[in-house]
Parts: C-alpha cells; sequence; structure tokens
C-alpha cells in the first residue's frame, strides 16, 4: 500500500489493522471465512465470529463483482387507512429476508448449534427499502437477525408503511384501489444486488387474509407480483455507463366495504330527492309549495355539509357520488325556481303581456302535447249580454201586454241593474286575472311544471340503474494526490481494509490542499406533494436527493482491487453539510445507510428527504391559486473557496424526471421547475454559493368548485329569482329568511375547506360575503316592500324629493315608468244613493198616480230595491280594489327599488361569474 504526505508512524498505525487480519484470513479458503469454535457453545461461536463482525460495513461477498441475492416476501397485517386527499395508504407489514454470507462457515457439531441469534448491527444488511414510503417508519423495532451455520442470514421485522398511491375514486363508495409497493435497494445496483420473491403472490395473498386483524373499511381482494429491472443512463467523458436497478413490484389491490355509505349516504339522499319530486303533487294555486321546497333544500344542505366527513378528499378527481349529490341539489334548486315562475304567474299573470307567438307553438302546443296537457283555444263568451238579451227577447213577447208607462219603468230599472252587474264583473275579471291571456301563461307555467317532473322521474331512474350497476361491477372483480489504496486481494474485505486510512480520516474536507475547493453537484426528484398549510405558510414535499463530490483520499486499482465502485456507510465518510435552508422540521424519511465510492474517488450520495419548508403563499385567487415555492440548498458552515455548488441536471431535466417518478396526484400539481445559481455574501466576510429551486404548484380546483362554489352559486340564484314572487300576495320574507338560514349554516361548515391565513383575504371569502350582504340587503328590502304594499294607506304623500328621484328618474332607469294620472269617476256613497233612488221612486209615483196597476208598481219596487242592493255592492267592491293616487305612488316606489336590487343582483352575478371562470382559465395558463 502506498500512501503519499504521510509520515512513517501513521504507516504504521494504518497497516496495523491489515496485518492482523491477513494473519487470520491466512488459512481461510477462497469463498468463505471457515469459523472454529473451541467449544460447543454460544459463547465460543460468538468469539469466533469477531473477525466477521468487523466487516459488517461491506457487503459480505469474496469477490465484489458477485451479487448478493435477496429474497424476500411479507404478509399485510393490516390495512390502516387510506387518504384520498394526501394520496397514501397506511400498512401493517410483516417482512421477511433472507441473504447469504459469504464470509461465514461453521461445523453446526464443533460449534453446538446450526443458528445464533445476534444484532443487527453487527451485520450487512441489505439497504432495503420500499419506493412509496412516504414517512418514518413507526413500527417497533427488532434488533436480531438469525444468522445459520452455512451463512444464511434471516431477517425479519414489521413496518408501518405510510406510501403512495394513485387512488382513483370515481366511483366511490364502490370503488376498488390497485396500489403498489416496490421493494428495492436504494442505493446498489443490480450488479450488486438481485431480489426474488420467497412465496408466491398467492400464497401471499392467502397467508394475509389468515392473519389479517382489521375488519375496517377495507378488505384485501389480492396481491400480485412483478419483477423489475429499470435501466439508467449516464453520458459522461469516459463511456457510457448502463445502470440496472433490480425491483420487485407487489400490486396490492384493495376493496371499500360500501355499505356505511349506502345506508348514511346514497339511502337518506335518494328519500329527500324522492320527496321533492312528490312535492310536484301539491297545488301550487292552493299552497306555498316554494316554502316547501326552500325548507327541503336547507335540509338537504345541512345533510350534505354534516355527512361532508364521509366523503373523500382529493383533488384529482371527483367521484361520481358527488356528482350525484350536486345533481340532486342542483334539481332541487331548479323545482325551487320553477314553482317560484309558477307562482308568479298564477297570481300575476294579469299584468303580464300576452304570450308571444313562439311561446304559444312551443310550450302550449307542442311540450303540452308531450306531457300531455294539450291546449284548446277557448273563446270568452260575453255572457252578460246574452243574458240582458235574452232577458229583452222576453220582455219583448208580443203575447204580453203591458202598459207602456210600466214597461219602461221596469226596462229602465233592468238597464241599470245590468250595468251594474258588468261593472261588477269587470273588476272581478281584472282581480283574479281569468283573461285569455293570463290563462295561457297559466297553462305554461303547468306545461314547464309537468316537464320538469318528467326530468326529475327520467333522472331518479337513470340514477338507481347506474348506483346497482356499479355496485355489481364492484363486487365481481483518480486524482494525481490521493492515497492509492493496494489491496492483497481483489476482493471486498481487502478493499475495505485498504480503505480504512480513508475512514479515520472522515472528520476533516477530503482535499490534499486546504485551499482546494470541493465541488459538490446537487439534484433532486420530486416524487409527492404531501400537503400545503395556508396558515402555517408551510409546504411538505417528498425528494430524492442527489450528492456527488470528489474524495482526494481514495483511489484505487479496479483491477487489483477487483471492483470499480463499493457501498460503504454514510457514516465512515466526510459528507458535506448541504442544507435546504427553508428546512423547518426534521427529516422524518427512511435512513438509507449506504453510499456509492467509486475507484477515482467520486462519492455518490443518493436519500430520500421529507421536507416540511417554508413557503410564502399567497391564497388571493384561491382556489384557482398558483404558489411559488422554493428549495434553497447551500452548504450551513462552509462557504467559499471551501465548497463550490454545481449541479448535474438541468432544472428541466428535474421537472421531467419529477413529472415522470411523481406518485401522488392529490390536491396539488406540479406545473414547472425553475432554478437560480448564485454567490452572496456571507456574515463573516466571505461569500458563499446557494442553489435555489423554484417549484410551481398548481392548485386542482374541482374539489372546491364542486362542494363549495356550485351550491354558493346555487343558493345566491335562487334568491334571485326570489324576486320574482309578487311580495304582495306571497311571504316573501318568510322564503328569504330561510334562504339566509341555509346559506349562514352552509357557510359554517364549509369553513374547512377554505384556507387560513392572517396574510391575505381569498377573494372567494370576500365573494361569500358579499352574497350574504346582498341576501340580508333583499330581506331587508323585502321587508320594506311589505310594509309599502300593506300600510302605505296610512302614510302621508310621498314627499317631492322621492317622487322625483325615485318615481320619475330611477323609474325610468329600471324601465317602470309612472303611470298616467286617470279621471276616476266619482262614486256616491250608499246613503246618498238611497236618498236618491227614494227621491226618483216617489216622483215617479207623483207623475204615474194610479194609472198603473198595482202589482207592476210592486214589480218595479223590487227591481230598485235590488238595483240598489248592487250599487252598494260596487261601491264596497271598487273602495277595495281602488287605491288612492298617494298609495299607488308609495306602492310604485317599493316596486321600483325591488326592481333596481334586482338589476343590481343580475349585475352582480355576471361579474363574479365572469371573474371566476376568467381566474380559472388564468390559472392553466400560468405556470
Amino acid at each position: 500500500m502506498t500512501f503519499t504526505n504521510l509520515s512513517p508512524q501513521r504507516i504504521l498505525l494504518s497497516t496495523k489493522p491489515m496485518l492482523i487480519m491477513l494473519v487470520v484470513l491466512i488459512a481461510a479458503p477462497c469463498n468463505a471465512i471457515s469459523i472454529n469454535c473451541s467449544a460447543p457453545n454460544q459463547l465460543a461461536l460468538l468469539e469466533a465470529l469477531k473477525p466477521i463482525f468487523k466487516m459488517g460495513a461491506i457487503r459480505p461477498v469474496t469477490n465484489m463483482t458477485t451479487p448478493t441475492n435477496v429474497s424476500l416476501h411479507f404478509l399485510l397485517y393490516g390495512i390502516l387507512g387510506v387518504d384520498e386527499k394526501a394520496q397514501l395508504l397506511t400498512t401493517y407489514l410483516w417482512q421477511h429476508f433472507w441473504w447469504q454470507n459469504e464470509l461465514v462457515n461453521w461445523d453446526p457439531v464443533q460449534c453446538g448449534t446450526d443458528k445464533i441469534s445476534l444484532p443487527r448491527h453487527k451485520f450487512w444488511i441489505p439497504d432495503l427499502v420500499i419506493r412509496e414510503f412516504m414517512d418514518q417508519d413507526k413500527a417497533p423495532s427488532v434488533p436480531y437477525v438469525n444468522l445459520h451455520s452455512n451463512g444464511k442470514i434471516h431477517d425479519a421485522k414489521p413496518a408501518r408503511v405510510v406510501s403512495s398511491c394513485n387512488l382513483d375514486i370515481y366511483t366511490f363508495p364502490f370503488d376498488r384501489q390497485d396500489c403498489t409497493l416496490t421493494f428495492g435497494s436504494f442505493i446498489n445496483l443490480a450488479r450488486d444486488l438481485k431480489l426474488s420473491l420467497s412465496m408466491s403472490d398467492n400464497l401471499i395473498t392467502a397467508k394475509s387474509k389468515s392473519v389479517m386483524t382489521t375488519l375496517g373499511e377495507w378488505e384485501l381482494l389480492n396481491i400480485t407480483a412483478v419483477k423489475l429491472t429499470h435501466h439508467y443512463s449516464e453520458d459522461n467523458d469516459v463511456d457510457l455507463l448502463q445502470f440496472h436497478v433490480c425491483l420487485i413490484m407487489l400490486h396490492i389491490r384493495l376493496g371499500r366495504r360500501s355499505t356505511l355509505y349506502v345506508v348514511n349516504l346514497l339511502l337518506p339522499s335518494i328519500f329527500l330527492i324522492t320527496v321533492d319530486l312528490f312535492s310536484f303533487l301539491l297545488p301550487p294555486q292552493s299552497v306555498d309549495r316554494s316554502s316547501f321546497k326552500m325548507t327541503l333544500i336547507l335540509g338537504y344542505t345541512v345533510f350534505l355539509l354534516i355527512m361532508n366527513d364521509l366523503l373523500p378528499i382529493t383533488g384529482n378527481t371527483i367521484p361520481i357520488i358527488n356528482i350525484f349529490f350536486s345533481m340532486c341539489l342542483a334539481l332541487m334548486v331548479a323545482s325551487l325556481l320553477e314553482t317560484i315562475l309558477i307562482t308568479n304567474l298564477l297570481l300575476s299573470s294579469k299584468n303580464v303581456i300576452p304570450v308571444p307567438r313562439w311561446i304559444r307553438v312551443f310550450v302550449l302546443h307542442f311540450l303540452g302535447r308531450v306531457v300531455r296537457l294539450p291546449w284548446e283555444e277557448v273563446k270568452d263568451a260575453d255572457t252578460g249580454s246574452s243574458s240582458v238579451s235574452t232577458q229583452r227577447g222576453c220582455d219583448d213577447n208580443p203575447h204580453e201586454e203591458k202598459e207602456p208607462a210600466v214597461e219602461d219603468r221596469a226596462l229602465k230599472e233592468l238597464r241599470s241593474l245590468g250595468g251594474d252587474l258588468k261593472v261588477l264583473r269587470l273588476q272581478v275579471e281584472q282581480q283574479l286575472g281569468s283573461t285569455q291571456s293570463s290563462k295561457e301563461w297559466i297553462q305554461v307555467g303547468f306545461i314547464i311544471d309537468r316537464l320538469l317532473f318528467g326530468i326529475y322521474l327520467l333522472f331518479i331512474s337513470v340514477s338507481f340503474i347506474t348506483i346497482q350497476i356499479i355496485w355489481f361491477k364492484s363486487n365481481g372483480q483518480s486524482s494525481c494526490g490521493a492515497i492509492m489504496s493496494n489491496c492483497s486481494r481483489p476482493d471486498g474485505p481487502a478493499l475495505l481494509e485498504a480503505l480504512r486510512p480513508v475512514f479515520d480520516l472522515s472528520s476533516i474536507r477530503p482535499v490534499m490542499n486546504v485551499s482546494t475547493t470541493t465541488l459538490v453537484n446537487i439534484a433532486f426528484v420530486l416524487i409527492g406533494i404531501l400537503g400545503v398549510d395556508e396558515k402555517g405558510q408551510i409546504l411538505t414535499t417528498f425528494i430524492i436527493q442527489m450528492l456527488s463530490w470528489k474524495n482526494e483520499f481514495i483511489g484505487w486499482d479496479p483491477n487489483e482491487c477487483g471492483s470499480h465502485w463499493i457501498t460503504v456507510p454514510r457514516k465512515v465518510l466526510w459528507v458535506p453539510d448541504i442544507v435546504i435552508n427553508e428546512f423547518m422540521e426534521r427529516n422524518s424519511a427512511q435512513f438509507t445507510p449506504y453510499t456509492y465510492v467509486y475507484h477515482d474517488g467520486t462519492v455518490f450520495d443518493l436519500q430520500p428527504v421529507r421536507v416540511v419548508s417554508s413557503c410564502r403563499l399567497d391564497i388571493y385567487t384561491f382556489p384557482f391559486d398558483v404558489q411559488n415555492c422554493t428549495l434553497t440548498f447551500n452548504a450551513y458552515l462552509h462557504s467559499l473557496p471551501a465548497i463550490q455548488i454545481g449541479r448535474f441536471m438541468s432544472a428541466e431535466e428535474v421537472f421531467q424526471y419529477s413529472k415522470t417518478m411523481m406518485t401522488t396526484m392529490g390536491e396539488w400539481e406540479l406545473t414547472g421547475i425553475k432554478s437560480i445559481h448564485q454567490q452572496l455574501p456571507s456574515l463573516f466576510n466571505g461569500t458563499y454559493e446557494e442553489l435555489s429551486f423554484f417549484i410551481s404548484l398548481r392548485r386542482r380546483s374541482m374539489l372546491y368548485v364542486v362542494n363549495l362554489l356550485i351550491p354558493s352559486c346555487f343558493l345566491i340564484t335562487v334568491d334571485l329569482f326570489s324576486f320574482l314572487l309578487p311580495p304582495q300576495k306571497v311571504d316573501r320574507s318568510l322564503f328569504k329568511m330561510t334562504l339566509i338560514l341555509g346559506f349562514t349554516v352552509f357557510l359554517l361548515l364549509m369553513n374547512d375547506l377554505l384556507p387560513i391565513t392572517g396574510n391575505t383575504i381569498p377573494l372567494i371569502s370576500v365573494f361569500l360575503s358579499l352574497c350574504l350582504a346582498l341576501m340580508v340587503v333583499s330581506l331587508l328590502e323585502t321587508i320594506l316592500i311589505t310594509n309599502l304594499l300593506h300600510s302605505s294607506t296610512h302614510y302621508s304623500e310621498v314627499p317631492r324629493w322621492i317622487r322625483l328621484s325615485v318615481i320619475h328618474i330611477l323609474g325610468h332607469l329600471v324601465l317602470l315608468p309612472p303611470k298616467p294620472t286617470q279621471v276616476e269617476q266619482i262614486i256616491q256613497n250608499p246613503a246618498t244613493l238611497e236618498m236618491n233612488a227614494s227621491t226618483q221612486s216617489a216622483n215617479e209615483g207623483e207623475a204615474h198616480g194610479p194609472e198603473g196597476p198595482l202589482d207592476e208598481d210592486k214589480a218595479v219596487e223590487e227591481l230598485r230595491s235590488l238595483g240598489r242592493d248592487l250599487r252598494v255592492i260596487r261601491l264596497k267592491v271598487e273602495q277595495e280594489l281602488n287605491v288612492s293616487l298617494s298609495t299607488e305612488e308609495w306602492n310604485q316606489v317599493g316596486f321600483i327599488i325591488d326592481r333596481l336590487l334586482f338589476a343590481i343582483y343580475i349585475l352582480f352575478l355576471s361579474v363574479s361569474f365572469i371573474g371566476i371562470i376568467g381566474m380559472w382559465v388564468n390559472s392553466y395558463n400560468t405556470s
């Protein structure tokens, strides 16, 4: 062994351990170290194994080119949980590993046993990890392994595996999940480590089902195994190196037990939607169906919010059950809006323009026949005129002889009586809206009602069939200044012994000259985005960190030592103090103890890191936000010129590798990675380098659109359509109060979906607050309108400034101009009518005297009495229906304010919808 710049004493101390090892190994066969026991007991065997313990740092083969075969299997002991939002599966495994230690061999008779249990840390243990592992193993540790006389080692240990799994919950709760556990070495390649299954996948499935103790939400269906070899290439200045990694991939198929969700989610939803279906049987002309439906929507909304914890939360896909619930809510809202329209047509159709021709053709004639409500044209007959004509016909009977005076008086009273009846009929018809136009509008309403009833039946039928189909399917299935290490033999133990002087120098930076700079190349691959905490401004990711640097103390002849590389524990080498500046928590990822060391002194370190990093999160455009977080790599203590930062992968390559390797498909999507390399002044009058990677993440917003925005838009749209309810005949304030109560409960229960931060207020929170404010304003306006309509008769005249600003200016603005003043006929009171009628009767009696028969005079007197009674009834009806000019103006003010708020509602909703769609589109154009 040749050393440079070392004293003779140092050389002697460095070679002493190797000389002792050579004495021990001199009588050993070429393939193993024969263990000779001084007595057939464990103490003698333990003493004989001590030379083996000193070689626990290297792979136990006599020739470094010989691969170590590791056979393995596991039993799935429990399925602990599934996190759909983070895309994680938590399981509990019993793992078993077997491999051959070629350095160990003893005679079972001589040593008294063919097997001994020893601490795991005394041996080389294969660095087998589960590639999908995303958290720390919290299972109890087992410190021992079994060593057999033929060198076979058996390692058995439990593992609590939190693994990434691409969960597809589209068919929830009847979904089947395929998750993968990939066993492989983290640092050793296929040329060093080969894997095989010690038990068939069918037997693993059977034994797992027999030992499984958890009988929770998930059940194990089957386990299948696939053996893979991945190929990697590295193009450098010397040659093209091919890397092969041996992996054992086991696919675990899980089935969700759906009874809980059927009983607690599907059945109540079906019951409520069925109740809404039968509510179409309530006659809208005599029952306030809108209040019934509003209460039902409130109950259904509260039900969905309370049961929200049962629904899976993920940003990747939307479960079909969420679509079903949204469709049910949408149909309920549509039926409520249709009920409001029907109510408006039934109570206010007399004030509506005539039915347009296209509506008459399409709705009355076409859709009317489709829903079996055909429309027949009905002519309005003037029954009053016919009656009068009939009466006149009877009076003109030539066979009856009456005196001219009596006939004139009777005919005059009948004509006066007929006029009063016509006026009374006209007023009643105008009040009840029984004109031809109003009848057509009412028929349009009934046809739309029947059509929506048919759509309801179709939707419920299709939903039942789809649920049954999904349920059925789910149940069916070198440096010139380096210390050149000379090996006594071309095998691993000799190479390890030659490297021991380097291990003794692991405390210092591995350079021959302190002024020499160590170049540390950095790269990483983003495996998973585990979560974002807006309140703590923290991003949690899982990365594979790759570091490469040159150790000038290392160098050997590959032909002399039998290998170009060796894997050694990380703790025996100097490792650069590279940190991520934004790191806010301890790394809880699996520990990987080994690193690759090449013959030219290049050290390649690869390890998983669970990064809990600080990130300045801007949630103003939530849920359409795009976040830019930074991972900054630099040496924590060393500055220039001691350590220089470099990179062996560009930012684009890091992004592409990350997109390929990423296993989680949760709430966040990786959209880009950029990097910047810069030098910064140090606090100690120097400079240091840092390599910053800017990670761009986009939130998958579909979850929040379906569960937050769409219900909010539904409720605010219902409040918009509630303006169609005539306030003079329907208690609109009660309807709006129920709606505000439902919206408030909705906001309180959905508060967990909103991000919590003190930095900015999300725009969606402003939108929801404005919706609530508009609802409250509309309720107050409804109370004011109701008061004006029912109590304006007791008010004084409308002030002039209100008449000018509201009636004349705002009235024209909202298309409700002031009505022209009509000259009303002065109506006398009943006492005056009776007095005039008596005076007229007396005058006529004096004029005619005894000239007419007595019976005819009595008939005329009865007609006059009947006429007076009809005039009194007519007066009472007119006084009830007609309002004063002041009352009419106050009513007009109320209707103008109502129309103005309705227009403000439409403007707000239009701007909000355009803004939401714009932010949604912009989030996909921003990376």
